[in-house]
């Protein structure tokens, strides 16, 4: 039996729409068959399959894979920073950077904003978590930053997920602006951050390798920026240099290729996220916005 389609509710065309899912038969075989769930115990959790497979990625001949997927897709070369065609390998593309204009910060001093391009979840309260891509998954904090004293601290905090599809643009920015610490790494495996995963296991979000870095954002608080690893993305690249002021939108790092996802964790009582994002999100809906849009305000 097929998975449920995922849909998303697009901020900027104001519709509801249907992803377009990298992979999918792979994907439902995956986490639905139970051939595939021995597959992912035995093989495709594990890192060295991401890495095989960011190996092929890396391949000269992979470059043949750019042109198809950009038309698959609808992606718009317009924005590329470099020409669809200066790509050696399909992870360059996969990574590529984008024109300084094709994506505006919102530029309000008070405007908190999204780190990244893709589908996004907004909890105003993280203790108030009752739906999760499916009724009765609760978000584990403790687990997710792997530290009890730590979690205590934003049990009551907001919570932004972000997730990329491997159709995205896959640079993701800093939400607002302050002095980041070097990113700390949390071991794990490589399940998949796509909602076919996650209906059936939330856990694959807090046992996947993942990084957390600590941002003191001034009247934002001690935000807490935690990129998330998942199958086909092994590595996260950072980009900035730690203990130096960034400003809000600065770039932080990349994913190599495949779909993935970050969390920004906000102390209590700092930020009130954008009603639209909470209003889908209460309906267990995602609401698809682009880097550097309006994801809330500090209060």
């Amino acid at each position: 039996m097929s998975a449920a389609p995922i849909q998303y509710y697009h901020r900027e065309t104001q519709t509801l729409e249907t992803e377009a899912v990298y992979g999918e038969g792979f994907l439902q075989w995956t986490y639905g068959h139970p051939l595939g769930k021995l597959a992912l115990a035995a093989l495709v959790k594990r890192a060295a399959f991401s890495k095989w497979y960011g190996w092929r990625m890396d391949r000269p001949k992979s470059r043949a894979k750019v042109a198809p997927f950009i038309a698959q897709y609808g992606l718009d070369p317009a924005e590329f920073a470099a020409a669809p065609d200066s790509f050696a390998t399909f992870n360059e593309f996969f990574y590529r950077k984008l024109k300084p204009d094709a994506r505006p910060i919102a530029s309000a001093e008070e405007a908190l904003v999204f780190p990244a391009d893709g589908r996004h979840f907004g909890f105003q309260d993280v203790s108030e978590i009752e739906q999760f891509y499916v009724k009765g998954q609760r978000f584990d904090l403790a687990r997710f930053l792997g530290d009890d004293a730590l979690a205590e601290r934003y049990a009551r905090g907001s919570l932004l997920f972000s997730r990329l599809c491997p159709v995205d643009y896959h640079r993701f920015h800093f939400p607002v602006g302050g002095v980041p610490s070097a990113l700390r790494i949390l071991p794990g495996p490589l399940y998949s951050v796509n909602p076919i995963a996650l209906r059936q296991r939330l856990a694959y979000l807090w046992e996947n390798k993942r990084a957390i870095t600590t941002i003191d954002a001034g009247p934002f608080g001690q935000v807490l920026i935690c990129p998330i690893g998942a199958t086909c993305v092994g590595s996260i690249q950072t980009t900035y240099a730690p203990d130096r002021p960034m400003a809000k939108g600065d770039e932080m790092g990349y994913f190599a290729f495949g779909g993935s996802s970050t969390i920004v964790l906000f102390e209590p009582g700092k930020v009130r996220l954008s009603d639209d994002l909470l209003q889908w999100t209460a309906k267990g809906i995602e609401l698809y916005a682009r880097m550097g849009e309006r994801a809330g305000r500090g209060i």
